[in-house]
């Protein structure tokens, strides 16, 4: 009786999947990486890695890269903007997922990028209902990201000074230059001389006439240095990063 009863529950509920499997609408999202005060994340910094997954089970429901272009600059960057205005074209960064869902889904993305950055890699998360059949597309779901790319390097002449130098760029892998869009006036930039994780000098990085390139002038470091941060501030925005180089 009870293999009977056992058999018969099992039938119902693959009975009860196979007929939410039949209801399930393919349903498109589109994920963008923006980073703030500039342009969308894509090849151009290595792309942002996106995963899909449904809060309610823990299911994940699709994996992928957003890749692509930084977009228009000047739909972007330069044209005001109006309510409902897309600012993504076709060839801007993404990454479209299809989802099959057979109800209101409640879906978290989790996002790290730019992955070409390393030293400035993080993630974003957020969380959207999405309902079967009602596609998220156009921009769709921008997620933000905050930070400077920054790419860290020290250099030692025949003297033994180190020369600090850094690639300081957007997100979006976007130069700055002084009197260009994202102005190097705009930007300071620094490097903290760390010994044992304390601070022990901290020297400026100027702009070095190259796009997005700031160094220092010849530093006699202490032998007890072992680490360098560079930290970089707009003086305009919150934006803010830092990256370390032994």
């Amino acid at each position: 009786m009870r293999r009977r009863v056992a058999a018969a529950l099992c039938g119902i509920m693959a009975l009860g999947l196979s007929v939410q499997a039949a209801l399930a609408e393919p349903t498109r999202l589109m994920v963008r990486a923006l980073a703030q005060d500039a342009k969308f994340i894509g090849t151009h910094t290595g792309g942002v890695d996106v995963t899909l997954t449904d809060v309610r089970t823990g299911r994940v429901l699709a994996s992928g890269r957003i890749l692509g272009g930084t977009g228009d600059t000047a739909r972007i960057m330069q044209t005001p903007r109006t309510r409902g205005q897309t600012l993504a074209d076709a060839a801007t960064a993404g990454y479209e997922a299809v989802l099959d869902l057979a109800e209101p889904t409640l879906v978290r993305v989790d996002a790290r990028g730019p992955l070409g950055v390393p030293a400035s890699t993080i993630s974003v998360s957020s969380t959207l209902w999405m309902l079967p059949g009602r596609d998220v597309v156009g921009d769709g779901l921008v997620l933000t990201f905050p930070g400077f790319a920054i790419e860290p390097a020290v250099t030692r002449g025949a003297d033994g000074a180190r020369t600090i130098s850094a690639k300081v760029s957007m997100m979006c892998g976007c130069p700055i230059t002084p009197g260009g869009l994202w102005d190097a006036a705009d930007l300071t930039v620094s490097a903290d001389l760390l010994a044992g994780g304390q601070v022990v000098a901290t020297v400026p990085l100027h702009y070095a006439g190259q796009p997005s390139q700031f160094a220092s002038e010849p530093v006699a470091a202490p032998s007890t240095v072992t680490a360098i941060r560079v930290v970089a501030a707009s003086r305009t925005t919150s934006n803010a990063g830092s990256a370390r180089v032994p």
